[in-house]
């Protein structure tokens, strides 16, 4: 006090505040908790994306490519549930895209009523189906959409359960980024098994091949029903090219950058690869693992550039050899 120079006569502020206990602020729980149980505890975070055709970075950040072609639960746990809807992307490619995104916030204590959000391609509202923009009494919701971009990068803010989503159209598809805490996300019972920001994709409809990309032998893509002529095509190098324009570091949103243009032709997959690292920059909880390297073990993904340019080499052979047939 003499340091302060404050007055030893009067009342003074307890060492021990009394911390109130807020429901509806996630952090508040942390918080009430240190200081009835004496020990300090931080909330672990855990990030979940879903970009492009489609690439899946899971809870345990493992990646993978899918084509879980239709509706599929991303979360379902006892506070919230995510489900995507996919659609075949080209003729003849088993990659798929996200075209429909539906989110459940369900209701908890007095924080909020349950809030159903749906967006499709080319449809992205600022609103909850019921048309409101947020859950929860007060002039600090505990549940909120954040309009970005009109029509193009909405963001959700759950104070009550402390989880914030991202969902943004790029071209005719959709993405979706999601941090939400662990032992929220963990809570869930043996019938909410199937999620696959937890678990992963089943094998089945896994793509890629624990980590390597089955990149199309051409860029040449064949045109959507009733388009008058086909998308522009990429080879590997001009795909790399454009890639490179956006995304520096070579990690998997590169490589998957370029898997996408040569699946589709659509430079707007270019776009969704990039934002969807720009997400995990501004969500993810641990700067260390927001690059992700292809490694040997992992199959290489730049073996399957390799492959993918002998293959394009030998394709282009055979056609000349046609010529003289």
């Amino acid at each position: 006090m003499s340091q302060r120079n404050c007055s030893k006569d009067g009342p003074t502020s307890s060492t021990n505040p009394e911390v109130t206990h807020d429901p509806c602020n996630y952090s508040g729980h942390t918080e009430a908790n240190e200081y009835q149980g004496g020990e300090k505890t931080v909330p672990t975070y855990l990030f979940c994306g879903l970009f492009g055709d489609p690439h899946l970075r899971t809870f345990k950040d493992h990646f993978q490519t899918c084509k879980v072609e239709g509706a599929w639960p991303l979360i379902d746990n006892n506070y919230l549930t995510v489900q995507v809807t996919n659609v075949p992307v080209v003729p003849g490619s088993s990659a798929t895209a996200t075209n429909k995104i539906t989110i459940i916030f369900k209701s908890y204590q007095h924080c909020t009523d349950q809030k159903v959000y749906q967006a499709v391609s080319d449809d992205l509202p600022a609103a909850f189906v019921d048309g409101t923009t947020g859950g929860g009494d007060g002039s600090t919701k505990s549940l909120q959409i954040v309009d970005k971009v009109s029509g193009k990068y909405v963001e959700m803010h759950a104070r009550y359960i402390g989880t914030t989503v991202y969902i943004r159209q790029l071209g005719h598809y959709l993405t979706l980024a999601i941090r939400m805490p662990q032992e929220l996300a963990m809570a869930y019972e043996e019938s909410q098994d199937l999620q696959l920001c937890v678990n992963g994709c089943p094998s089945s409809e896994r793509i890629d091949d624990s980590g390597h990309l089955p990149l199309p032998v051409r860029g040449q893509v064949l045109p959507q029903a009733g388009a008058a002529r086909p998308r522009s095509a990429y080879t590997l190098e001009t795909a790399t090219t454009k890639c490179h324009e956006k995304m520096l570091v070579k990690d998997i949103y590169f490589y998957s950058c370029v898997f996408d243009l040569l699946t589709t032709g659509d430079a707007n997959f270019t776009a969704a690869a990039h934002s969807a690292l720009q997400d995990v920059e501004a969500l993810h909880p641990r700067r260390e693992r927001w690059h992700i390297f292809p490694s040997s073990r992992d199959g290489g993904v730049g073996k399957a550039l390799i492959y993918a340019t002998v293959l394009q080499l030998l394709d282009r052979l055979v056609s000349l050899l046609k010529l003289f047939i």
